[in-house]
């Protein structure tokens, strides 16, 4: 079979291994389709080398169908379609047994901290694997697991029907708790520097602004009557917007922080106390996030084709992240099984 590894020190390379066959508890995925994203671009470039141990196959946002089922395997059967949820907990630490598995304190993220999509044949632990319906297009499928962020976000911010929300970062990300929000009721405005990430984003219904040229709070401002946003989503990374979150939020706003941040970041705790702002972490999902994205995109709530700029056959997965990194697309599928 072919994969792609990033081999350390930026080098990806595409190689042929053989096919190892699933272990007890474990299914076999013939892996269709992997989307490429921010986590995946900070691997190859070397940014996560503390990390991750190479070579290592990387990817996470798969969709494919069972390949072959291991010993003591039940439910599954050859052909039927499914996704990962990449997530693998102790269940013995504090998180866990408080009931928040997807921030155990000792868990291992499938696709980083062990083998990923990015190969024709992907063996996983059968716990992780969450069935598709059969009418699921597998192209829409690959992003399940993107839309299940942004579905555990928008829940974490406990938005309301009728709330202004404002996401900073037009990425994928920014743009699928857009999709998301916006099902829940909310109005929602996206600022993203880019031109041509506005221009698609203004094309999917979305009031847009751009914070390289337009003073943000001002015009968050006018679009909530002076009031500031209900729910403020950061998504960028940047220094500058998460400085700005404290002012873009109303009277006991919701502020959401789901971008990494490489370093510490200045934000206004006067502001936050002020006006009895609500600052919250969103990081991953649950089994329910899974299970809803699945439902959005069968519903035809997430806009998958318009949200998909380009697929690529496995060997051009080298050339699809510099496409990335540079900013010349939204979301990138890999189709792995070709």
């Amino acid at each position: 079979m072919q994969g792609v590894a990033y081999e350390g020190g930026g080098t990806l390379r595409v190689s042929t291994t053989e096919v190892e066959p699933p272990g007890p508890g474990e299914l076999q995925i013939a892996v269709a389709y992997c989307g490429l994203c921010g986590t995946d671009l900070h691997i190859a470039h070397g940014n996560m080398d503390a990390r991750v141990r190479t070579p290592l196959i990387f990817g996470h946002e798969a969709a494919g169908t069972v390949a072959a089922v291991g010993p003591g395997v039940t439910g599954w059967e050859v052909g039927d379609p499914l996704t990962v949820m990449p997530l693998l907990w102790d269940g013995t630490c504090s998180a866990c047994l408080a009931g928040h598995q997807h921030i155990c304190q000792n868990l291992t993220f499938v696709g980083i901290d062990s083998p990923g999509a990015l190969q024709q044949r992907w063996n996983v632990p059968a716990s992780i694997a969450v069935p598709l319906p059969a009418d699921l297009d597998l192209r829409a499928a690959a992003l399940v697991e993107p839309v299940a962020v942004a579905v555990h976000d928008v829940r974490r911010s406990e938005l309301q029907v009728g709330d202004r929300v404002v996401v900073l970062g037009g990425g994928p990300i920014g743009v699928l708790i857009g999709c998301v929000a916006r099902h829940a009721g909310a109005q929602v405005l996206i600022a993203e520097v880019d031109e041509s990430r506005r221009a698609r984003i203004a094309a999917l219904g979305f009031e847009t602004v751009d914070p390289a040229t337009d003073d943000v709070v001002a015009e968050v401002g006018r679009w909530t009557g002076g009031d500031g946003a209900d729910v403020v989503f950061e998504v960028s990374g940047a220094a500058a917007a998460a400085r700005s979150t404290t002012a873009l939020a109303k009277v006991r706003g919701t502020i959401v922080v789901v971008a990494i941040h490489a370093a510490a970041r200045e934000i206004d705790l006067q502001r936050v106390f002020w006006r009895e702002l609500r600052l919250l972490g969103a990081r991953v999902y649950q089994r329910s996030d899974f299970e809803r994205a699945i439902a959005l995109l069968g519903q035809g709530v997430i806009p998958a084709e318009e949200l998909i700029t380009r697929v690529v056959p496995l060997d051009r997965t080298p050339a699809a992240m510099d496409d990335l990194a540079a900013g010349r697309a939204m979301k990138i599928l890999v189709e792995v099984g070709a």
